[in-house]
């Protein structure tokens, strides 16, 4: 678990005044909460935050939150609001992390390998490009990684094929395709799209 280092500053007002005027000042309005301590209101300045994801996204983000006046916190990224358009933060949420606790997080998916299936002219599909993970924040990983050098033209890899280790579970109510090597395109364009299509759709199904 990578620890990315935030300075932010407390904050009093709350309601969409003293929000605005946060905004207004390059700061975004922020809480952080946990099962075992009080919510502490946070402003965090947006450049700084804009920063951290661009460089590192959004999903499995763990902080060492450094709180003005208070001892610094570990937390995870739980939720950030945007405006309609998507462009500006309107607030975050961070969640202090019990290190004894198990966490639900969303992890990338990552191939490893090249198909046997695509040497042979197949195409890769990446039908879950991330999963959701329950594990303890020591044991969160970067992403899943999958190794395809064996699958051949129609072999998909499942969700329950994945086996991440004991302190590792991967939610899931039906078996759904996580990557799948389809057949090489053959015939008009028209009809190759639509063979994809109709190929994704049912690996999406299993």
């Amino acid at each position: 678990m990578e620890l990315i280092e935030l300075s932010v500053a407390k904050r009093e007002g709350t309601g969409k005044g003293p929000a605005r005027r946060l905004r207004a000042e390059n700061a975004i309005p922020g809480i952080v909460y946990g099962a075992k301590t009080e919510p502490v209101k946070v402003s965090i300045d947006v450049h700084s935050f804009d920063k951290v994801i661009r460089e590192n996204g959004t999903t499995g983000l763990f902080f060492d939150l450094n709180i003005q006046g208070e001892a610094s916190k570990m937390v995870m990224l739980k939720e950030i609001q945007m405006d309609p358009f998507g462009l500006r933060y309107m607030h975050i949420d961070f969640h202090e992390i019990d290190m004894d606790a198990k966490v639900s997080i969303v992890v990338p998916v990552e191939t490893e390998g090249v198909s046997a299936g695509v040497k042979e002219g197949g195409m890769l599909q990446i039908i879950r490009r991330d999963l959701e993970v329950i594990c303890k924040p020591k044991d969160t990983p970067e992403s899943v990684k999958l190794d395809i050098s064996a699958l051949e033209i129609g072999d998909s890899i499942h969700v329950a094929d994945i086996d991440l280790g004991a302190e590792i579970e991967i939610p899931f109510d039906t078996n759904f395709t996580v990557v799948t090597i389809v057949p090489p395109e053959s015939g008009s364009d028209e009809g190759e799209g639509e063979e994809e299509a109709a190929v994704a759709e049912e690996a999406a199904a299993e």
